[in-house]
Parts: structure tokens; sequence; C-alpha cells
């Protein structure tokens, strides 16, 4: 599916045109989502050259890895064009940073233990599993109101 975005400040309201030659499952998805107030949990991922809205509480970590960032659910893996600055902006209080190149959903954690040289250690509930950074455990920490 091709996407084009068109910024302008000569309009009022934003507004989509969407043009399909066959109203698929995904089409009214976005229609759905564009039209509704709550957009903002929902997000857009690639796999492959197909595009997948994703509802934000599905998402167990973004993650940078090979200079592009990865968005993981339960069971796939996707990718997203923002930078990991951007998603964590528009993320809510669900989601935390651990690390310089990770943002976990604090909802879908398994277990946190100890870990090497002050760090600590995460395991989703996927079986993912990185490190909590000395520099963002205060932040986690407080997250989980410890």
């Amino acid at each position: 599916m091709k996407v084009n975005l068109f910024v302008s400040r000569d309009i009022d309201e934003p507004h989509a045109d969407i043009h399909t030659n066959e109203l698929t499952d995904n089409v009214t998805k976005a229609i759905s989502i564009l039209e509704s107030e709550e957009s903002n949990d929902m997000l857009a991922v690639k796999k492959g050259s197909d595009i997948t809205l994703l509802e934000l509480q599905d998402v167990f970590m973004f993650r940078v890895e090979n200079k592009q960032v990865k968005v993981y659910t339960q069971g796939n893996e996707y990718l997203i064009k923002k930078p990991l600055y951007q998603i964590e902006e528009g993320l809510n209080q669900s989601f935390v940073r651990i690390s310089k190149t990770t943002i976990v959903n604090l909802k879908k954690i398994e277990r946190v233990a100890p870990s090497l040289k002050g760090m600590m250690f995460i395991e989703l509930k996927n079986g993912l599993k990185d490190n909590i950074s000395r520099k963002y455990l205060p932040g986690f920490k407080e997250a989980l109101d410890l």
C-alpha cells in the first residue's frame, strides 16, 4: 500500500483521502482509526510490504536494532519508521524507557531481577529479555512505584 502525507497550514481541519480498488479489513480499520478521537492508542507498523495497525496495549517492546526501530508483540516483529524518541513522546504511562535503545510495556513484564554492574534484567511475558541500564533504573522504579 502506498501512503502519501501532505502537510499544509492552509487547512482548518485535518482530513484524509483513501484511494483503493477494494474495501479490505485493513482499509476499514484505518478509516475507523482516522475517524476516532482516540487514534493515539493505535500504531501503524510494517512487516515486509504490509502495513498493520496495532493497538498499543498489544505492544511488548520497542527496540532499536541495526539502526531500525522494531516493534515486538506476542508472536510478531514489525518495523516502524519513527525514531525511538518520537515514539516515546506519543506513549502512555504504561510504557517506560529502560535503556538508550529500548522501551517496554510495563503491563507485559514477567519478571525483573538483578544483573551485572548495577543493572537490572527484565523478561517479558513473550520471552523477550533485556537489561535496564543504571541511567534509566530510577525512572523504571518510579514507574513501578518502587
